[in-house]
């Protein structure tokens, strides 16, 4: 899914004057080979070089609010109003280069992975001792989380408790953020469908979420979090269900779920009032009030925080003595310790996603992506 679809007409082949046919026929043709599908904020940039090059400057009105997807293209392109048709192309081709090469580096910067699990871009896996390691591997794209890597944490966390040789699992993250959350692109198509479109694509993601929150839930392994940076939405409210969770002095946590016109996930409804109590957790949940790291400590959502210099060093060292414990009395321990808050957890899990499939589909969630999508490019 995607938040800026080109059109079929973005990969025609068009003539510019001081252009070859042929190398804007091929940056076109180039697009389509992209591992990493480009943040919507490049996709934007695409989308009117290629207008400006084949049309020249914007004609006609600016669309409605209501209209994000239409309206965010009209003003990209209005953006280069006075550019001539030749430097439009030309600019193009070399966006396009640009990408092919950030992409083929993503790629080789990717782990060599495990064979018994598949090959998820933006997600590495490794083993490392007896310590099952994921890592999100999106740093330009602040580690979002795509429908794939949803669906690759879950495979790696079955595959983890599967493995006899696992004792403990871990999800960190690369690069200056741990996760800045759901991937806009993965619903924000739903902007340019009809009512029974949107409804289709809600419910599909509502069984993906449904589906992640659940496998955490179930995993009865020692599960540890890495915060290497901030943290934003699912990959905040889903803490709660981990049994450690570290945080270098540079991370930060927020839940904006109602910029977006969302609603709380990863059973944190049960789990945060719980840890922080409910007046903590409604501020959290319903204000979006960002926690720095202590902050995080003191509501009990983080263990302990280290210094960023010495991050790497000192959880090593702790991932590797709570490693060497005995595994059978810790995931004994741990299935008693959840047991008793199962059953909710499945629960809330289930009202959490019910409640936010309807968002995803309200005027209200599709007026506050737009102005959050708005703000973000200013």
């Amino acid at each position: 899914m995607s938040l800026l679809r080109l059109g079929s007409s973005a990969f025609r082949a068009i003539h510019p004057r001081f252009l070859s046919q042929g190398a804007f026929e091929k940056a076109q043709a180039d697009l389509k080979k992209l591992k990493e599908e480009p943040d919507n904020e490049t996709k934007l940039k695409i989308y009117a070089l290629y207008k400006q090059a084949s049309e020249g400057d914007v004609a006609g009105s600016r669309p409605g609010m209501m209209d994000f997807v239409k309206r965010a293209k009209y003003d990209a392109w209005s953006q280069l109003k006075g550019t001539t048709k030749d430097d439009a192309s030309s600019k193009y081709v070399g966006l396009i280069k640009q990408l092919l090469a950030e992409d083929a580096t993503e790629v080789a910067d990717s782990g060599p992975g495990i064979a018994e699990l598949p090959k998820i871009q933006g997600l590495d896996y490794a083993i490392e001792g007896k310590v099952f390691k994921m890592t999100l591997n999106r740093p330009k794209k602040f580690n979002a989380l795509t429908l794939d890597m949803y669906r690759g944490i879950q495979e790696g966390l079955k595959y983890a408790q599967g493995n006899p040789s696992v004792t403990i699992a871990v999800l960190t993250g690369t690069g200056n953020y741990f996760c800045s959350g759901n991937d806009l692109s993965n619903f924000a198509a739903a902007a340019t469908k009809d009512a029974a479109g949107v409804k289709e694509m809600a419910e599909e993601a509502k069984v993906v979420l449904r589906d992640y929150v659940k496998a955490y839930i179930d995993f009865d392994k020692p599960l540890v979090a890495l915060i290497n940076g901030p943290a934003i939405g699912i990959s905040v409210t889903v803490l709660a269900l981990f049994d450690a969770v570290y945080a270098t002095n540079k991370a930060t946590f927020q839940t904006p779920f109602a910029q977006v016109g969302q609603s709380p996930e990863g059973a944190s409804a049960y789990t945060f009032p719980l840890l922080m109590g409910p007046t903590r957790a409604a501020e959290f949940l319903l204000f979006g009030r960002k926690l720095s790291a202590l902050e995080a400590k003191e509501f009990g959502l983080v263990n302990e925080v280290f210094e960023e210099a010495t991050f790497i060093q000192q959880t090593s060292s702790l991932l590797a003595k709570y490693s060497s414990l005995p595994p059978e009395s810790m995931r004994e321990s741990k299935k008693l310790l959840r047991k008793i808050h199962k059953d909710n957890l499945y629960k809330v899990n289930e009202e959490e996603c019910d409640l936010i499939c309807d968002r995803w589909q309200s005027a209200e969630c599709k007026n506050a992506i737009a102005n959050f999508l708005s703000k973000s490019k200013k």
